[in-house]
């Protein structure tokens, strides 16, 4: 199998995790809500822009990943993934709901190190 097809599987895949979410944020999924009010004591109101721009955010790296897969923002994909999977137990789900995400950071940096680790800081906007 190609390395170019793979690479595509995993920008599809992560592109396709990321509008997903981006969704369910700009629909304003209420858990997510009561999750960043938890989190950070926000006020809902609050909590729910907060949640907006995530929304915008997770479709702008979607956009990015499947146009032009730049290496800091399938890093970032990575660190959102798995930020986002972590935050589960820390707001009370179980834990089964962290390792069932793993796919969300696993695919990107899969795809960052297809694309190949940057030797230097401009290498990273590439």
């Amino acid at each position: 199998m190609s390395t170019r097809l793979i690479e595509w599987i995993l920008r599809i895949a992560v592109a396709g995790e990321f509008i997903g979410h981006s969704v369910f944020a700009l629909q304003g999924k209420k858990a997510w809500i009561d999750w960043i009010h938890q989190f950070t004591g926000a006020e809902i109101g609050t909590a729910a822009t907060l949640l907006t721009l995530i929304g915008l955010t997770d479709l702008f790296v979607a956009l990015i990943i499947l146009v032009r897969p730049i290496r800091a923002v399938v890093l970032w994909a990575a660190f959102w993934g798995f930020w986002t999977a972590v935050l589960r137990p820390i707001v009370g789900e179980p834990i089964w709901d962290f390792v069932e995400r793993w796919a969300n950071w696993g695919a990107p940096l899969a795809l960052l190190l297809l694309l190949g680790w940057p030797k230097n800081w401009r290498e990273w906007l590439k």
